[in-house]
């Protein structure tokens, strides 16, 4: 016969058969409880972590919802002043080389004259504004006649949509930030122009 073994009065096997009966949820049989062990309760959260949770991810999103919109709206305003400065380089070529300006076409067209020197994708596609970049030579824009100027037009299948938070910043990023003054300003029928040469 087995007999538990003691040491300084602690009865292992009936720890033993005790801690046994704990693990699995049983109580043991003199109804003692094993020290340093709790009843396994059923995992999950409770209505107020839950909440707490979703406060936390609501007051985050709110922080970083402005600060998103402003990158993206500075990032499309840097694709307007990239490509104003890109094709305004290449008109200024042009005159620079030949004495004077390409002939003027529709919007969403380019200039023949300007085919080998700005790329067609970049010219034909519609801006981020809206519309298409439209080549307006000798034109009045509120009482002003310019002989060079890179319009952003509404054409039948894009219209420009008027943005003015997001046209601030294309002006802000190209010019003085003031769209009555500069390079960068509102033309005739409020489109975006761009003052190749005044």
């Amino acid at each position: 016969e087995q007999r538990p073994i003691e040491i300084s009065g602690v009865d292992f096997k009936d720890f033993h058969g005790r801690l046994n009966s704990r693990v699995i949820g049983e109580a043991a049989a003199d109804g003692s409880r094993v020290p340093g062990l709790r009843r396994n309760r059923l995992a999950g959260f409770t209505l107020v972590e839950i909440m707490v949770v979703v406060t936390i991810i609501s007051l985050l999103a709110a922080i970083s919802t402005p600060a998103l919109i402003s990158a993206k709206r500075r990032s499309l305003a840097s694709v307007i002043a990239n490509d104003m400065r890109v094709f305004a380089s290449s008109f200024e070529a042009y005159a620079h080389e030949v004495g004077g300006w390409p002939v003027e076409v529709d919007a969403g067209v380019l200039s023949p004259e300007m085919t080998s020197r700005i790329g067609s994708d970049a010219w034909l596609r519609v801006t981020v504004l809206g519309g298409h970049y439209n080549w307006d030579k000798d034109q009045t824009h509120y009482g002003t006649s310019y002989p060079a100027v890179i319009a952003i037009s509404s054409t039948p299948d894009s219209p420009v949509v008027q943005d003015a938070d997001l046209l601030l910043a294309i002006d802000r990023v190209i010019d003085d930030g003031v769209l009555t003054t500069g390079n960068f300003r509102l033309g005739a029928d409020d489109e975006p122009i761009f003052i190749v040469s005044k």
